[in-house]
């Protein structure tokens, strides 16, 4: 549950990134300033302000973004901070980096959605088998059987019980490391 909680933490930060990245590029392509338009996104997620503070007192702004980028669920600042440098350097515009890297963003966005959706299928599946053998049991109480007495009462039934809660418990946490590590590797 704390995993899930962080994880659902994590994507609201990444939408927020995706809302700022998007929020910045709008502001710049419309003639803005990168000082006022960082004051503006600043305004709508707190967390910038460092950001913000660091273009006014003319600090390193890539680094800041960098800096946000280490919370979870804002990696994809980094991308941010990359173009704000190259830009920065090259004399490129960055109107248009911004854009580009708004661009992207959502398009990975869409890739993590799609990804989410199909581990959900296989999470859902996973606990829907591991409840069965609870449906078993009450079956084979219901058709007069003493599958409780048996698990419990013999030692092939508790050695079978153990092994099932063994192989149900190891069966759900494969499908959460597999699900895990399509989540850090999207």
């Amino acid at each position: 549950w704390r995993r899930r909680r962080a994880q659902a933490e994590a994507d609201a930060t990444s939408a927020r990134v995706l809302e700022t990245c998007e929020q910045l590029a709008g502001e710049l392509g419309v003639g803005q300033p990168p000082g006022p338009a960082l004051a503006r996104v600043a305004a709508t997620w707190p967390a910038l302000d460092g950001v913000a503070a660091s273009f006014r007192v003319g600090a390193d702004v890539p680094a800041a973004w960098r800096e946000v980028a280490a919370r979870p669920g804002a990696a994809d600042l980094r991308h941010l901070a990359a173009a704000w440098q190259v830009s920065h350097r090259t004399g490129q515009g960055l109107a248009e980096a911004v854009d580009r890297v708004a661009a992207r963003l959502r398009a990975a966005q869409a890739t993590r959605r799609v990804v989410r959706g199909e581990l959900a299928s296989a999470r859902a599946t996973a606990r829907l088998v591991a409840g069965l053998p609870v449906l078993a049991l009450l079956m084979g109480s219901g058709a007069g059987g003493d599958p409780l007495g048996f698990l419990l009462g013999h030692p092939v039934g508790l050695a079978c019980l153990a092994g099932g809660l063994c192989f149900a418990g190891a069966g759900l946490w494969w499908i959460e490391a597999l699900a895990a590590d399509v989540d850090r590797a999207g």
